[in-house]
C-alpha cells in the first residue's frame, strides 16, 4: 500500500483541485493507496469540501485535529497513522506538484533508496524566495547537513525510514532536519517549485523565522559557538584595554572623559544579553520537552471504519 499525507489549513479555494490532482497522480503508479488529509484546525469550508470529495473517493481519509497545531505536528499525525509500505509527504498548497510522486516512487522502488526528497532548482514567483533561499543556505552551513539544501517537506519514505522517524518524539519538530538525521540511503528528484495560484500563503515571513529558529536550535550548536566567540573577543578586547590603562598610569598619560568606560559597560552588557537570550531559547526548548504534552490531538477521523 502507498500513503500520501497532505496537511491542509484554510485551503477552501484549491482543496478540490488538490484532491483531484493528487488522486490522479497516485493512481498512475499505485493501485492500492490511501490519501490522508490532515485538517489542521481550518476555520473556513475546507473540511466540508473534503467531506464532499470523500463521498466520491473512498480511499481518502480525513483526520480532523482539535485545533491548529502547526504544519510539522500535522505531518506527524499523518506519519503515525499512515499504513503504507511507502509514505509520501506533500504540502497542501500545490506548490509541490503531485505529478512528481510517480518519479519519486520509481526512484525509491527501482534504485534502492530509502528516502527520496524533492530538491528545488528554483521557484516561480517572488513570495519569500530570497528569505527562503537564505534560510536554506544558512541552515546548511550551521547545521552541517549538506544533503538538506533546497529540500523541504516534499518527500517519500519507505516503511523502515517512517518507523525510524516516528520514534523521534520531540515536541519542537523540524521534519526535514529529522529526516536527514535518521540517515538511510537518501536520493533526490529535482523540480521547479510552483507559485501559489489560489488562496493566501500560510508560510509568512514571521513563521519562516520561527521555523528557522526551531531548526537551528534543534540541530546546531551554532548559537552557543557565537556566544563563545563574542565572549572571547570581549575578554581579549578588555584585557588589551586594561594593559593600556595600566601603562598609561605608569607613564603618567591622562585619560580624559568617561566615554571609554560607558562604551565598555554597554558592550559587556550587550554580550550578556545575547548570552541570556540564547540560553533562554535552549531552556525554553528543554521546558517544552519536559512537559511531555501530545504533539497533536485528533477530534475526528473520517474513514470507512468510522462510517
Amino acid at each position: 500500500m502507498f500513503s500520501l499525507i497532505i496537511p491542509v489549513y484554510n485551503e477552501e479555494d484549491l482543496i478540490v483541485e488538490l484532491a483531484t490532482r493528487s488522486i490522479k497522480a497516485v493512481e498512475s503508479f499505485a493501485p492500492n493507496y490511501e490519501i490522508l488529509f490532515i485538517n489542521d484546525g481550518s476555520t473556513d469550508s475546507t473540511l466540508q469540501k473534503l467531506i464532499e470529495v470523500r463521498k466520491h473517493h473512498s480511499r481518502i481519509k480525513i483526520i480532523e485535529l482539535s485545533k491548529n497545531f502547526g504544519h510539522q505536528a500535522a505531518f506527524t499525525a499523518g506519519l503515525e497513522m499512515a499504513r503504507g509500505n511507502y509514505v509520501a509527504m506533500m504540502d497542501g498548497d500545490l506548490q509541490d506538484p503531485p505529478e512528481l510522486l510517480a518519479g519519486m516512487y520509481r526512484k525509491i522502488t527501482l534504485e534502492g533508496f530509502d528516502i527520496v526528497s524533492g530538491k528545488r532548482t528554483g521557484r516561480r514567483g517572488k513570495r519569500l524566495r530570497i528569505t527562503t533561499n537564505l534560510f536554506h543556505a544558512f541552515f546548511k552551513k550551521v547545521a552541517g547537513m549538506d544533503d538538506m539544501e533546497n529540500t523541504g517537506n516534499f518527500s517519500m519514505l519507505n516503511r523502515a525510514a517512517v518507523n525510524a522517524l516516528v520514534q523521534m518524539k520531540e515536541s519542537i519538530r523540524y521534519l526535514p532536519g529529522m529526516r536527514s538525521f535518521i540517515g538511510f540511503r537518501q536520493g533526490y528528484v529535482e523540480y521547479m517549485r510552483d507559485d501559489r495560484k489560489k488562496g493566501e500563503p500560510k508560510m509568512t515571513l514571521g513563521k519562516l523565522i520561527l521555523l528557522g529558529a526551531d531548526a537551528i536550535f534543534s540541530f546546531s550548536k551554532f548559537p552557543i559557538k557565537v556566544c563563545l566567540f563574542l565572549g572571547t573577543i570581549g575578554v581579549i578586547v578588555f584585557m588589551c584595554a586594561g594593559i593600556y590603562v595600566l601603562v598609561a598610569k605608569i607613564f603618567g598619560f591622562a585619560i580624559i572623559g568617561w566615554s571609554s568606560t560607558v562604551l565598555s559597560i554597554y558592550f559587556l552588557g550587550s554580550i550578556q544579553l545575547v548570552f541570556l537570550g540564547v540560553m533562554g531559547e535552549y531552556v525554553y526548548r528543554i521546558y517544552k520537552e519536559s512537559q511531555n504534552r501530545p504533539i497533536y490531538l485528533i477530534k475526528k477521523v473520517y474513514d470507512a471504519e468510522s462510517e
